[in-house]
Order: C-alpha cells, then structure tokens, then sequence
C-alpha cells in the first residue's frame, strides 16, 4: 500500500511540476524522486503537495459553485452551417474560440466544449439533434450538472427582430421556434435566458417578401448581412462574459442597445 501510494504521489507531483513550474519548487522533490524517500521526504512533500492543492481550493469551490450552459441552436450539417436558422451555432462558436475553445467534444447528442472562464464553469454547446429535437440534448447536461435555469443562456435566430438586432430576454413562449418550444418541454421550464439575434421576416421592411418562411430561415445570409454578423460578435461576447460575471440586468445593458 505504501510502495502504491509513493508512485501515486511521485506521478501527481511530477504532472504538476510540470504544469505549474511557477508555483511549485524543485527543493524537497528531489530526494523524493531519487532513491529510498525518507520520513523526512515524505513528510516535505506531504506539506508541499497540500500547500499546493490549497493555492488552487478557490477554484475548485468556484467550480462547484457556479456552472452555466451557453447553448447554440442550430441544425447539424455542412450544408446548414451559413443559414439563418443556424446564427446560433455560430455566435456560440465564435465566442468560445474567441477565448481559446473549440467545440469537439461530443456528449449526449451534442458537440460541446467546457472552460474554466470568467471566474465559473462554462459548457458551450450545439445540440446536433436538428432544431425540433434541441431540448432533449440539452436536457441531459441540465439534469447531470444541476444547471439552474438562472445559468442556462440559448443563442437563437428571431425573425420577429430585423437583421442585426440584439436582444436578451428571460422567459416567454416559444414564439414560432421549434428549437425553444422542445428546449421548453424537454426542461418543463420557461425560466432561462435567451439571446435571440434578428434575422428578419420575409415580406417585413424589403426583406424577400416572396419567401416562405421555412425556406428563408434555411437560405444563406447575404453580403450585407454576414458584415453585420460579423461587425456585431464582439458585443455578443461582452455581454455574454457580462452575464456570467456581473449578471443578468448588466448584460441586458450592454446587448439590448444593439438595434
């Protein structure tokens, strides 16, 4: 047991020398990992190995304490990846590989990633169960994690909103989106927040009135809208960190001025 508990110590300090070098020293491992360790080395490394999980408690007290799902509604597919229907992929992409994420993880029927950012645990995710089915995914990580609805935040498309405008509400109805209406019965709550970005309706000020609506949630952005995508996503970002740092009535101020 001794003999087991001596390499388990010998490999866990090794990892952290070398993930943490900063905060760790190389005097009392040495001996550690050289030769017979004695009381001496054992009780040197006992005391460095606790002062050093102890550097990091906050954190894990931080994780434990504050969890939130930034969730991207979308369909799966090369050949939805530029639609309308799918600016909530998108906007959750760029955001966490804005701070250094990338959503390849796969889990319950999404892609996903999860960070430690802007002092909480953050999920982002694509459920890939198409847009009618998105609740069900999302479901499961709100019942495995215990993700308040206070901590969940849906990125979707609005065609009740002009092109580019921004708005983060809390609660509702579905409103004619088939990927909140499932995210509502498979929770069995309206309580979380939604950041719903415009995309237009067909017919309403200029915007392709001879389209039917299934068709143009599904057609591409065009030119003038991807430049307005694009010129709107470092906002999105700030008021998304503004919701996990500072809350919701914060961020509701940084987004809700986009028009």
């Amino acid at each position: 047991m001794t003999r087991v508990l001596s390499l388990f110590l010998k490999m866990e300090a090794w990892r952290l020398f070398c993930l943490y070098p900063e905060r760790t020293s190389s005097e009392g491992l040495s001996g550690f990992f050289c030769g017979e360790s004695t009381d001496y080395q054992w009780c040197t490394m006992y005391n460095w190995f606790a002062s050093f999980l102890g550097k990091f408690g906050h954190l894990r007290e931080t994780v434990a304490e504050e969890t939130y799902l930034i969730v991207g509604l979308g369909n799966p597919g090369a050949k939805y990846e530029s639609t309308r229907h799918n600016v909530g992929f998108r906007i959750v992409e760029a955001i966490a590989r804005s701070e250094g994420g990338s959503l390849d993880l796969y889990k319950w029927d999404s892609h996903f990633c999860q960070m430690s950012l802007w002092g909480a645990r953050i999920f982002f995710v694509e459920p890939q169960t198409f847009m009618n089915l998105s609740g069900k995914s999302i479901s499961r990580f709100v019942e495995y994690f215990k993700i308040s609805a206070d901590h969940i935040l849906v990125v979707h498309d609005d065609i009740d909103m002009h092109p580019g405008r921004v708005k983060l509400v809390s609660g509702g109805g579905p409103g004619g989106h088939n990927g909140i209406r499932s995210l509502i019965q498979c929770l069995g709550t309206r309580d979380f927040f939604r950041l719903k970005y415009g995309v237009g309706r067909p017919g309403r000020d200029g915007v392709h009135p001879d389209m039917p609506v299934e068709r143009f949630v599904l057609a591409s952005f065009n030119h003038d809208e991807e430049m307005l995508l694009a010129e709107r996503m470092t906002s999105l970002a700030d008021g998304v960190r503004e919701f996990v740092t500072t809350g919701s009535q914060q961020a509701m101020n940084v987004l809700n001025v986009i028009k």
